[in-house]
C-alpha cells in the first residue's frame, strides 16, 4: 500500500498531506479505522527506523490519525420478540419458576447481571408491595426502580418455591442447583436456553434485556433522563446511544410504511 501511495516516487519524498489523503481515500472505500490505524502505525515504524538508520528526517506519519470508529450499538430485541421469550410458560419446576422471575425482573427493570445476582430474599431491597427494588451498581450508587406487574407476579411464585432449592441459611433471592446463590454464568446459559426453545435467533445475553428495557422505554417516554437513572448511567451522554436505537426503529417503520420509501 506504500508503494502504491508513493506512485512511483520514493520514501524520502512522502509527506503528510499525502498521508492524510490516501487514508482518506482508503477510508472512503470501506476500510476499517482500526485497520487504518494499523496501517499508520506499521508506516510509523518503517519511517523510525529510516530515521536511524537512513539518516531520514521529518517522519511523515507522525501527526496523522486514523478516523475513529464509530460507536457500536446496543443489541436490543423488538418488543415482539420479548413477548415471545417471556411468554407465559408452565413453571412447573422450582428452577423453572426461579429463571421466569430471574428474566422477567432482568426486563422489567432494566437490572445488570451483577445486580441481580447479588440481591437478597430479606434485606427490604426488594420490595414488591411497593413494586420496587434498589440495587447497588457501577461505581457503588445506589438507585431504586419500580418492578413491573409480570415481574412481581413471576417474583411472588418463585419466592413461593426458592425454599425447594435454597440451601438452609442462604441469603441470597435467586440460588443455583446446590442452593447457594446463582452464578453469573447460570444465568447467561439458562437464557439461551430459554431463547433456543422459544425460537429466538442469536447468541442472547443477559444484557440485552436491560438493553431491550431501555430502548422500550425510551420509545414509549420519550424521557432520557428518567431512563438514566433507571439505568443508573453517571452520565446522559451514556443513555443517548438507546435513542439511536429508537431512530433504526422508526426508520425500518418510515421504510415500510412510506409510499416513496418503498424500493420498487
Amino acid at each position: 500500500m506504500l508503494l502504491e501511495l508513493l506512485d512511483g516516487g520514493r520514501l524520502a519524498q512522502l509527506d503528510g498531506a499525502q498521508v492524510r489523503r490516501y487514508v482518506a481515500q482508503m477510508h472512503a472505500r470501506g476500510l476499517a479505522p482500526r485497520s487504518l490505524a494499523s496501517l499508520l502505525s506499521a508506516w510509523r515504524g518503517l519511517y523510525r527506523w529510516l530515521a536511524r538508520h537512513k539518516g531520514f528526517g521529518a517522519n511523515p506519519v507522525d501527526g496523522v490519525r486514523a478516523p475513529k470508529p464509530g460507536r457500536r450499538l446496543p443489541k436490543a430485541l423488538s418488543v415482539e420478540q420479548v413477548g415471545r421469550l417471556l411468554e407465559p410458560a408452565a413453571a412447573d419446576t422450582p428452577a423453572a419458576a426461579r429463571d421466569a422471575a430471574m428474566f422477567e425482573l432482568l426486563y422489567s427493570s432494566g437490572l445488570r447481571l451483577a445486580e441481580l445476582v447479588a440481591l437478597d430474599l430479606e434485606d427490604g431491597r426488594l420490595d414488591l408491595r411497593e413494586s420496587e427494588v434498589t440495587v447497588t451498581g457501577k461505581g457503588a450508587k445506589t438507585r431504586t426502580v419500580p418492578v413491573g406487574t409480570r415481574a412481581r407476579a413471576a417474583l411472588a411464585a418463585w419466592i413461593g418455591a426458592r425454599a425447594q432449592l435454597a440451601a438452609p441459611g442462604e441469603k441470597a433471592l435467586f440460588v443455583g442447583a446446590r442452593g447457594r446463590r446463582i452464578a453469573p454464568g447460570v444465568v447467561e446459559r439458562q437464557l439461551a436456553r430459554l431463547a433456543a426453545r422459544q425460537g429466538i435467533a442469536g447468541r442472547l445475553h443477559p444484557h440485552m434485556l436491560r438493553h431491550s428495557f431501555a430502548s422500550h422505554v425510551l420509545q414509549s417516554s420519550q424521557d432520557l433522563r428518567a431512563v438514566q437513572e433507571m439505568l443508573g448511567h453517571a452520565s446522559i451522554a451514556t443513555t443517548q446511544v438507546y435513542t439511536h436505537l429508537d431512530y433504526q426503529a422508526l426508520a425500518k417503520v418510515y421504510d415500510a410504511a412510506h409510499p416513496r420509501a418503498k424500493k420498487k
